[in-house]
């Protein structure tokens, strides 16, 4: 008789979608964990044969998929959800946002921010979030706590911010805080020049010879509004994307969040350099800042990741919701009802997510090797049948809510649509007291 390998997990599902290109859902099948990683994936009853687990989970009813990426937000303004809504981005920002992070915004702030953020992300099926914000260190604990994967932007601006006076003092405050974090197996630091508007030509120069030194990433907002691509263009001689591959700050370590008005040649040279692009559908609509023309950049092949922004401009951290807007607009703005099918929308938020963070060997898909970095969705509800195809069912059908369980890491986060990492009432008992804070203090 075989002697069976101990395993962590043996994660069952009716369904087991790896996302590997060319691969179709794998039916009535499971996934051996250990010490965090997958260890191997094949027929339910094979694998039941040869493994012998600490817990199962799952069950013929379940969906398995990888673990859902946010490529690009500000998890800690969860805390500025709703505080100006309705404004044009220019106005919501310089008139509602900065003010009130130049009032608020600190260590204990961001930290708390992040918890809820982290909680509300993880029920959402969201295994890794890129951020861009500041009090990186705080972040990063509350990150960790949640056993959450976070690759954390330490910001950048050209003006004075509660985090640091000048440019040079943003980017001596990030070195830092990429030297503490280097080689976590969590947490990944990078640096984050807010935007061309914000951000001279000089620094982001110096922000590339940073990212260029330590191996990690440039994130940064670029042509987000007509207005900004206007007003660069004016300075500079040339739109956003021309003018970061000028300075030679485009290639395969930058992330593009946003991209809305860029030109054809814009995208020819995005694709050219391997450059990223988080899209932030919801965001760009609730702001009125317009629609990136993202099958063109698929068609040319821009990797194209979602993102939700921050909570005070979505208003919510919710990749399932951003998968169906994306798959449904998208096909009403380019009149063709094949753009952006299902099974794209899904790589868009697995997949290409892992590759745009430069980490598609790690996660993004569900292959034996890689970080046991896993959700699983509960199939037996009235909305949710019948169902035909399933990556059909979801992008248009399925929401956050259905997400029953989520591993980062080999590690069981969310259980029973509960978040195991915190007590839920407690942190949202301490939003609410920084909600009141806020009111309480806040210029009328």
């Amino acid at each position: 008789m075989d002697v069976l390998q101990d395993v962590d997990y043996l994660i069952s599902g009716g369904y087991v979608l790896t996302m590997v290109d060319g691969t179709p859902p794998l039916r009535d099948s499971a996934l051996a964990v250990k010490d965090g990683k997958i260890v191997a994936i094949g027929d339910e009853k094979a694998m039941a044969g040869m493994y012998n687990p600490k817990t199962t989970i799952g069950g013929p009813t379940k969906a398995v998929l990888p673990g859902l990426i946010n490529a690009h937000t500000h998890a800690a303004m969860v805390y500025f959800r709703g505080i100006a809504d309705d404004l044009p981005l220019k106005e919501w920002l310089e008139g509602h946002i900065w003010p009130a992070e130049g009032k608020w915004l600190s260590e204990e702030f961001v930290g708390d921010a992040t918890i809820l953020a982290c909680c509300e992300m993880l029920k959402a099926g969201i295994t890794t979030y890129k951020d861009m914000y500041f009090f990186g260190d705080s972040s990063a604990r509350a990150a960790k706590k949640m056993g959450m994967r976070a690759v954390l932007g330490a910001g950048v601006l050209d003006f004075p911010t509660s985090a640091a006076r000048d440019a040079d003092g943003h980017i001596a405050k990030a070195e830092i805080f990429i030297k503490d974090w280097l080689g976590d197996d969590l947490i990944t630091p990078s640096i984050a020049p807010h935007a061309p508007y914000t951000c001279s030509p000089e620094t982001y120069k110096k922000v590339k010879q940073v990212a260029d030194r330590y191996g990690i990433l440039l994130h940064t907002h670029l042509s987000e509004t007509q207005f900004e691509v206007n007003q660069i263009t004016k300075r500079y001689g040339k739109p956003p994307v021309e003018l970061l591959e000028e300075i030679g700050c485009l290639d395969k370590n930058v992330v593009a969040a946003h991209c809305v008005w860029v030109s054809d040649n814009e995208i020819e040279l995005l694709a050219k350099r391997n450059t990223g692009v988080a899209h932030c559908l919801e965001s760009n609509l609730k702001l009125a800042s317009g629609i990136a023309p993202v099958v063109s950049m698929l068609k040319k092949g821009v990797t194209v990741a979602l993102g939700t922004d921050g909570a005070a401009s979505n208003n919510d951290l919710d990749i399932f919701s951003e998968m169906a807007f994306a798959a449904r607009i998208h096909k009403a703005i380019s009149a063709d009802p094949t753009a952006i099918n299902a099974r794209t929308a899904l790589d868009m938020a697995t997949t290409s997510g892992a590759r745009v963070l430069g980490m598609e060997d790690k996660f993004g898909t569900l292959q034996a090797g890689k970080s046991a970095d896993i959700v699983i969705v509960d199939l037996n509800k009235p909305h949710l049948t019948p169902f035909y195809d399933i990556y059909s069912l979801i992008v248009y059908t399925m929401k956050s809510s259905d997400v029953e369980s989520v591993l980062v890491n080999g590690k069981l986060l969310v259980d029973g649509g509960k978040c195991l990492q915190c007590d839920e009432q407690e942190i949202m008992d301490k939003a609410v007291w920084w909600k009141n804070k806020i009111v309480a203090g806040k210029d009328v």
